[in-house]
Formats: C-alpha cells, structure tokens, sequence
C-alpha cells in the first residue's frame, strides 16, 4: 500500500489524541461527492518520508489516524500498522465497512484504538452515494462487529443531499447501543461544477433531533 499524503497534526480526526493522519490510494467504492478523489489514483509515495517524520515526533504526537480512499483494501494493511504500532502510536481506523474480516483481525491483533465506520446511505439507496451494491452483507458485519464493544469507535455520515431525515432515521435505528452517531455536513466538490447545495443547518439540527431517539446523535 502506499501513502500518498499526510496532515502532520490534527486535533480533531483523533479523540483525545494529537494526530498524524495518513491517507492510502485506492477505494472500492466511487462517492460522487469525495474530497480525497484526487489521491485514489496516485502513484506518489510518501510512506518513507511519513516513518520519518513519526520518528521525528515520537513524545509530540500520540496518534496515527489511517484513511483514504479505502485502508482495508490493501492486504498488507496490518503490516504497515504494525509499524505504526511498534513507534508507540495509538492508531485509529476510518473505514467504510466493506472488509469486516480484516476489520475483526485488526481488532483481534490489537492493532487498532479506535474505528471510525462512514454510513453513507440506507441499503436501499446506498448505490446513489457510492455507485456500489455488493457490500451490503459486509457493512452489516461490520457493524455487528463494532457494536459488540471491543474496540472504541464511533459512526458517521456525511449528509449528502440525496438523504432524507427518513433515511437518517433508517441508519441510527440500525446503529442502536452505539456510543455515537455523527452526522457530517457535505461540502460542495470543487470538481463538480453544478453541484448541489447542501442542506440547511436547520435540517441537519432536525435529523439531528429524530436519530438521537435512537443513539446517541451529533452534528460536527
């Protein structure tokens, strides 16, 4: 796998932690709205300058948070939190679910502190935000194995346009005992010139409101 760029710090991707976040190339899903699209298909290499720059840190950071695209993809993925792991790191996980074997294995390992799983639409409509309908069983592994506990984690969507507070309502009921549920707003891709607007703060204060009857629910 490669690391195609990296934020040095972060007080915000990480809770409780000062960050390093690292981004991999490749996704197995296709966003319409994705920020990080520019990276999917890159050959760029940071992954030496980015252990590097960790040595450089140890005692100034505590945290790596490992995104994309999509980590789990990449089956040396262990490996290279392994690495991360050996410098001291605590290591956070952002994770579309659609890998729940690695997921568990990671777990299991004890390779991972904490999991950030993105919902991006109901099983009904979740081919509208990704362009992909194979994943189904996989995602809802991948919640049955967050929610059993042994690892802390959180969920999250980014309320694209496409959703509705039904849909939001469909997800947080799907997610009940979850610690948290995070809705996200949506930023309008700079790629897209005629991209919808996104939802008024208000509707999202309104979501808000109808999924925190299920779990417990915030906007960030």
């Amino acid at each position: 796998m490669k690391i195609c760029s990296f934020l040095k710090n972060s007080l915000i991707d990480f809770p409780g932690h000062i960050a390093s976040v690292v981004f991999t190339n490749g996704c197995n899903w296709n966003c319409w709205y994705c920020q990080n699209k520019g990276i999917l298909n890159s050959e760029v290499d940071k992954t030496d300058e980015f252990f590097n720059f960790l040595r450089e840190r140890v005692g100034f950071i505590d945290g790596v948070v490992v995104c994309g695209g999509e980590p789990t993809i990449h089956p040396d993925l262990p490996e290279f939190i392994s690495k991360i792991k050996d410098l001291g790191f605590d290591v956070k996980l952002d994770t579309n679910g659609t890998n729940p074997n690695l997921l568990q294995h990671l777990i299991d390992k004890k390779l991972i502190d904490y999991v950030a799983m993105d919902l991006k639409n109901t099983a009904k409509n979740l081919a509208k935000t990704v362009c992909s309908t194979n994943d189904l069983d996989k995602i809802d592994k991948s919640i049955e194995i967050l929610l059993s506990g042994k690892v802390n984690y959180e969920f999250r969507t980014t309320v694209v346009p496409e959703l509705t507070n039904a849909d939001i309502v469909e997800i947080a009921q799907n997610i009940t005992g979850a610690p948290i549920y995070i809705l996200q707003q949506y930023r309008k891709p700079d790629f897209l010139t005629s991209a919808p607007e996104p939802k008024t703060i208000e509707t999202l204060q309104e979501m808000c409101t109808s999924a925190n009857k299920y779990v417990k629910t915030i906007i960030r």
